[in-house]
């Protein structure tokens, strides 16, 4: 099958940018989903995870970087929420505000409610997934004010707190700690 090749962890398809491989995963646009490529995915012993929308993302460059020519691959998407025991004070307060009350957010007073890959590491697009079309396996309130993104890979996590406007990029308190216990 000559038209389908591997460049750079980048899966092109008759000179089409269609996925990406991840460890024995590959994530595949829906679009070319096909016998042939099925085939080729396991002749190489790939697990493939179709996906709409990554043709798009390949090609405008939200994954690779045209400069270097290196795969840039989707993180892993965390949502943080405040436990139902948390201090009530907290919930629905911007970021500032959090800060003259208590200090950094503490990951003691949250839950994970979802954990997995979504189609973009955007996040007013994450933003808008959580509130229009929730993903499997999210058991949490639509997003908003407080809650906390989490965006990680092997190199490591950025926190993202869901700001009135925007997010605000935090240094999540006692990560460090917490992450030993959850193994990351």
């Amino acid at each position: 099958m000559r038209g389908i090749e591997i460049k750079n962890g980048c899966i092109v398809y008759y000179g089409n940018p269609a996925g990406y491989i991840k460890e024995d995963k590959a994530t595949v646009d829906k679009m070319f989903q096909s016998k042939e490529f099925e085939e080729w995915l396991n002749e190489k012993r790939l697990i493939p995870n179709w996906t709409d929308g990554v043709f798009e993302k390949l090609s405008i460059g939200e994954k690779i970087s045209e400069l270097h020519k290196e795969i840039k691959p989707l993180k892993n998407v965390r949502i943080w929420q405040l436990k139902a025991d948390s201090d009530f004070e907290l919930r629905f307060k911007s970021y500032e505000e959090v800060l003259k009350l208590s200090g950094e957010p503490s990951m003691k007073n949250y839950e994970t409610v979802y954990d997995g890959e979504l189609e973009t590491n955007d996040l007013e697009s994450i933003y808008t997934k959580f509130n229009i079309e929730h993903p499997n396996g999210f058991k949490g309130h639509s997003l908003s004010i407080s809650d906390v993104v989490e965006l990680y890979d092997d190199s490591g996590s950025e926190f993202h707190y869901v700001d009135r406007v925007g997010f605000q990029k935090i240094g999540f308190a006692d990560q460090h700690e917490h992450g030993m216990r959850m193994g990351m």
